[in-house]
């Protein structure tokens, strides 16, 4: 019988993204356990480039996790007592974990944190192996306006002017960022087959990312993607510090951030991402792409 081990990221893209190096460095350290993930069904396009998950079972949030007897469960999701407990009703041979082992940090970037929990434990992880392939740069320029909450999202309007100065562009977003897409598509001048927003699952955004030449967005799960693909990317910052969530130095990409933190989950635009301006958002553009 297989050995199993069990981990917990029962979060969104961009998380999943972040915690790549952490499941590649679990696949080189226990080459032979079957590694189950457990984290929202949607992301699965995601798990085969990351050559370590063997299996998935669909967990949102810190659980319950429907698994028994994992020989190792590892807990990439988080500090709170929720996800801890909920793999312990897993009853593991072994638990790998914050709290049962280091201390949670405040002010370390999410890659690394999950790096240096594994480190702890013995287990060697590199923060810089993020990468999923490497664009070919022959598709359009994406300009992704939507982010989970409203004050990580920079003005339609700013967008809008970015878009009608890059040319070949098209604009992508979920399903419930539609009605923010068109407006961006229709302030840019763009053609309705340039708003792609609710028409590509991430199997399709996967896929416009990967043959893409330029990425501008703001602080959300699109931004990882480019970090993936090795896209050049400039990425807009508002109440969180790109020090904590932000792409890897170097590489073209860019990230913008007034210096303000604030409440990622606010209503209403940071304070800090207003003071964001267009034409510094295009000097960037032109800073990765020349």
């Amino acid at each position: 019988m297989a050995l199993e081990l069990l981990a917990l990221r029962g979060l969104g893209l961009g998380d999943l993204l972040t915690a790549v190096p952490a499941l590649r460095a679990l696949r080189q350290g226990f080459p032979e356990h079957r590694i189950t993930l457990a984290a929202p069904a949607g992301l699965g396009p995601l798990l085969p480039l990351t050559g370590a998950v063997d299996a998935q079972i669909d967990v949102s949030g810190p659980g319950p996790v429907p698994f028994e007897r994992p020989d190792i469960a590892v807990n990439l999701h988080g500090r709170g007592p929720q996800s801890v407990e909920a793999l312990r009703c897993t009853d593991p041979g072994r638990l790998i974990s914050h709290g049962a082992g280091p201390p949670w940090r405040d002010g370390v970037h999410e890659v690394r944190r999950w790096c240096d929990l594994l480190r702890w434990y013995g287990i060697e992880a590199d923060p810089a192996d993020l990468t999923l392939g490497v664009s070919d740069r022959t598709g359009p320029v994406i300009v992704h306006p939507g982010a989970a909450y409203p004050a990580r999202r920079w003005p339609p309007e700013r967008f809008a002017r970015v878009a009608a100065a890059l040319g070949d562009v098209v604009v992508t977003g979920n399903a419930a960022e539609v009605p923010l897409a068109r407006e961006v598509a229709e302030l840019a001048g763009l053609p309705p087959e340039r708003m792609l927003a609710g028409r590509t699952d991430l199997a399709g955004l996967i896929e416009l990312v990967g043959r893409a030449r330029l990425v501008v967005c703001g602080d959300t799960g699109v931004a990882h993607l480019a970090t993936a693909f090795c896209v050049p990317s400039v990425v807009l910052f508002g109440p969180v510090s790109p020090a904590l969530w932000g792409p890897p130095p170097g590489w073209r990409h860019v990230a913008l951030w007034a210096g303000r933190n604030g409440d990622p989950h606010g209503t209403a635009p940071d304070q800090g991402l207003l003071r964001i301006e267009v034409s510094e958002v295009v000097d960037a553009v032109l800073e990765v792409t020349s």
